[in-house]
Order: structure tokens, then sequence, then C-alpha cells
């Protein structure tokens, strides 16, 4: 894992704007494809990657960067009137490169603002989950480029069948200092994570018919595949039920059967069940059938604060959480 976020998301992209700023195509119509293909991809990786790590703003870094490479990549082209044919392999080689990243750039950039749209299931809306905190969400949207819970929609899949209520969950990272999820590239102590410990709340009015707090935290990348919720509160809120899980070990507040209000305090985020780091896990599902497991019902799609988040989209928890 580590190996690919270093080459897709800090060297392949920093290569493709040193090409653009120091070997620019040598005709206008050249360096125009060579200028949109490689816009278009790191648009691309922008809204596709997960930017939890290395950190969320480097993509802004690269644009800016991208930006400076064009005005560089014209002065070095100078105002000569360069032949119209290339003349080599080295120019029909950036000819190449240049399609294919404006075509792969184009087309999973255009399937990550797709994701976007609203699924055509029911849609349920709720408040914020968190207390205070910066939250960034690392799976969200309407279909697997940005959100790989999408996978469990697959019926003829059976070992998603048991998950499928889950399919249009959304994953939160916390934000700490500099915008970064937690204190080095992937510390093994789930404390050293932004997120873990904040503070989750009812983001919906109703009872809780299940609840489970003691399963353990695992250091990081450890998880526990059978007891994929770990410590969870399941709400029912009207006709949806509204699942959040991997909380912390002994944090949940509430027993089944209580009643909530918006807002009223249920745990904390922690790193139990099949989570591999600290995260908020949450969705919205129709109850099980009776006898099947927890959150095989249903799935709907989640509006928090009125919005339907996609990965890459940030969210501000409150003190206090009044549905809005």
């Amino acid at each position: 894992m580590t190996v690919m976020i270093l080459s897709l998301q800090i060297a392949l992209p920093l290569a493709l704007i040193a090409w653009v700023a120091f070997l620019p195509g040598s005709t206008w119509s050249r360096f125009g494809l060579q200028a949109v293909g490689t816009g278009a991809f790191l648009f691309a990786l922008a809204r596709v990657a997960q930017w939890a790590v290395p950190v969320w703003w480097l993509p802004w870094v690269y644009g800016g960067l991208w930006l400076l490479a064009l005005l560089a990549g014209l002065v070095r082209k100078g105002r000569a009137a360069p032949p119209r044919v290339p003349n080599g392999l080295a120019g029909w080689t950036g000819i190449v490169l240049s399609v294919v990243l404006l075509c792969v750039g184009g087309w999973y950039g255009a399937r990550a603002v797709m994701g976007r749209s609203l699924p055509e299931v029911e849609i349920v809306d709720i408040g914020n989950p968190f207390g205070p905190g910066h939250y960034l969400v690392g799976n969200g949207g309407s279909n697997r480029i940005v959100n790989v819970h999408i996978a469990t929609l697959d019926r003829s899949v059976a070992r998603f069948r048991p998950w499928r209520g889950q399919s249009y969950a959304v994953d939160f990272f916390g934000l700490g200092a500099w915008g970064l999820r937690g204190q080095g590239w992937q510390p093994a102590d789930p404390a050293a994570y932004a997120i873990f410990g904040a503070e989750l709340r009812a983001p919906c009015a109703g009872r809780v018919v299940a609840k489970e707090g003691d399963m353990p935290d695992f250091e990081v990348p450890n998880s526990d595949q059978v007891n994929r919720l770990g410590n969870h509160v399941i709400l029912r809120c009207g006709e949806a039920e509204i699942v959040l899980a991997h909380m912390r070990q002994s944090s949940v507040t509430v027993a089944s059967g209580d009643q909530v209000r918006v807002g009223d305090l249920l745990g904390q985020v922690g790193n139990s069940g099949a989570s591999t780091e600290p995260h908020l896990h949450i969705h919205a599902q129709r109850p099980a059938a009776l006898g099947a497991p927890p959150i095989s019902g249903e799935p709907l799609a989640l509006r928090i604060e009125g919005r339907f988040l996609v990965r890459g989209d940030h969210l501000s928890g409150h003190p206090v959480n009044p549905l809005r």
C-alpha cells in the first residue's frame, strides 16, 4: 500500500508536472494536448484517490505546480515556429502519452463527478454525527470509483449479502494539525490518529435497537473480519436504521431500547471490527429481516446536513448537532 501511494500519489504527479515544465511539446497543438492530458489526469487522481494519506491538500499543490509548469513550458517553447509533424520517436511518444492521459483522466474524472449524483434509492436525511473536529470523507458517493461499499450491491456475490445494507455507507477520517490524519505515516497505535476518541452523537431522534461496546480496538493495520461492525450503535429513526460502526471499546453510552434525541452522546470513534485504521463508518438501511444478519437490510442513501457526501468532501463537527 505504501509503495502504491508513493508511486501514484507522489512520484507520478510530480513526474507529469516536470514533463510539462521541462519537455513541452514542440508545437502549439502538441503542447496543448500535453497540458490538457496531464491536467485531466491530475484532476481525476484528485477526485478518485483517497487523500487521507499523504494529506488532503496535496492535490491543490499539484494544481498550482501544474499551472506553473504551463508557464514554464510556454517560456521554453519560445516563439519559434517548430515543424508540424513529429520528426522522431520522442515526438510520437509524447503524443501517445498525452492521448492516453487525456482518455484515462477524462473517463475516471467523469465517473468521479457522476458519483456525486444521488442514487435511485430512498434518501435519508440526518444531522451531523460528530462532536468537535474536522473530518474527511474517505468513501462516499453513488459509484465504485468513489465508494468501495457500492460493490456489495452485487447480489450475485454470496459473501456480500450479509453486508448489503452498507452499500451507500460513508467513511470518515479525522483531520489534525496541518490536515494530517495521524502522527506519522501509518502509526500502529490507534490513539495516534486524529479521529480516535472523537465524540459521536445521535444524528437523528429514535430508538437504540442494537449496541456493542466491549470489543477491542486493534493496532493498525490489524482488524476483525468476522465481527465486522466491531463496537457499534444501530438507531431506528422512523422507518430507517442508522448504523455507526468501529466505535471505541467501552465508550458506548447507550443501551438497547434507549430513546435518543438529536445530539445525544452515543460514544466515541475507535478501531474495532473490520477497520484497518480508526475511522467512522455510517450507513442507512431498512431493518434486516427477522433472523438475518443485522446489516443485510435494503440499503438507503444518506444526506448529512443536507449534503450527499462524496470521497474528498469535508465535514466539520459541532458540540451540539441539531438536525437541520
